[in-house]
């Protein structure tokens, strides 16, 4: 048998190909779009879950006798349709809110406009360039534990993000079986509440009715270091969740990543669970300092009482920064944790 080899295509080929398909999405009719949930990501396609249906609701086609039975989807409130998105629609994300369009005989639907978002959750790649995460969420879950060891200042980077991202945060100690007496993150957990965040205590395999129930009607996103039993708290929460777990890395001590992309997950009647790809760094050179004051509170309230205007806060003569530090009316932690954000964003700047 013959190979038939595949056409290649000159550039201008592309190019009246492309603006072909282009002109086609521009002219779909969009009086009879549908209201649509993004649920989950998948490169250049997403799955979009139908909040609604058309009226009235497409005819499946009669097959002829003799005829093979034609493929047919019907459009069903929760169904789920993968879908494309018209070009000039800006980067989607899990959680937005969009309008879109079914094609029963296909199974696939195509997005036709995003609704005005109420939130989003951003972080710059390993290009610089700023990621969206995720859209509309009401709360974020900062989930850390025993083991792997926290990392205060993952934790302190998370609260920048929330606060500029203007999204409450809720921090959550996983594995509380694993905690030692007078383990130091007894302390830490200390320090969180004395600057007046929420925090809660849990482990996967113990009773979860206070964290569910403070996680009714809100759209949650989970965000953590890999390993400190996210997908874990999500799979007992919500049982049909199926979110895969790994074990912590024997050698290293560190999570391995098992989330590889951004779900939604139904919760409850009006809620949602968002599990994101676990990550050991969340830069956020992409701010500016006065973003970051807005994560460190106990900080930003002593911001202009320095002696000089230009004050460096490091070995400085009389800082306000450093003799609160002294004694101990910020945390020395929070403050090396501040200025350590403060020199990558300007460093960031000089890059660029």
């Amino acid at each position: 048998m013959a190979l038939i080899r595949k056409r290649r295509l000159t550039d201008q080929q592309k190019r009246r190909i492309q603006k072909q398909h282009q002109t086609r999405q521009e002219d779909l009719d969009t009086s009879h779009d549908l209201e649509g949930l993004v649920v989950q990501h998948y490169g250049r396609q997403l799955e979009v879950k139908a909040l609604n249906t058309p009226d009235p609701h497409p005819i499946k086609p009669e097959t002829a006798e003799g005829e093979p039975e034609s493929f047919w989807k019907p459009i069903e409130i929760g169904s789920i349709w993968r879908c494309h998105t018209r070009t000039n629609l800006e980067l989607l994300v899990t959680g937005d809110r969009v309008k879109w369009q079914a094609d029963p005989n296909t199974g696939l639907g195509i997005i036709t406009a995003i609704h005005e978002r109420s939130s989003l959750l951003t972080r710059p790649d390993r290009y610089h360039k700023v990621k969206p995460v995720a859209a509309n969420i009401s709360l974020i879950v900062i989930v850390f534990a025993p083991l792997p060891e926290p990392a205060p200042m993952l934790i302190d980077r998370y609260l920048v993000a929330c606060k500029n991202a203007n999204i409450p945060a809720l921090l959550v100690l996983n594995k509380t079986d694993l905690l030692k007496e007078n383990d130091p993150i007894l302390k830490l957990i200390q320090e969180y509440q004395d600057l007046g965040y929420e925090i809660m205590l849990t482990h996967a395999d113990g009773d979860l009715s206070e964290l569910a129930k403070r996680l009714d009607n809100e759209t949650v996103a989970f965000v953590g270091q890999s390993g400190v039993g996210k997908s874990s708290l999500i799979n007992n929460i919500v049982p049909n969740a199926a979110q895969k777990t790994n074990i912590i890395s024997e050698n290293s001590a560190l999570g391995q990543h098992t989330t590889t992309s951004t779900r939604l997950i139904d919760f409850g009647e009006n809620g949602a669970l968002i599990d994101s790809p676990g990550i050991r760094e969340f830069g956020l050179w992409h701010l500016t300092e006065d973003a970051v004051y807005g994560g460190f509170p106990e900080i930003y309230n002593l911001i202009g009482q320095c002696q000089f205007r230009n004050c460096t806060h490091k070995n400085a003569k009389n800082c306000a920064l450093e003799r609160a530090a002294s004694t101990r009316e910020i945390l020395p932690r929070r403050l090396e944790s501040f200025l350590r954000l403060c020199d990558e964003i300007q460093e960031a700047q000089q890059k660029n």
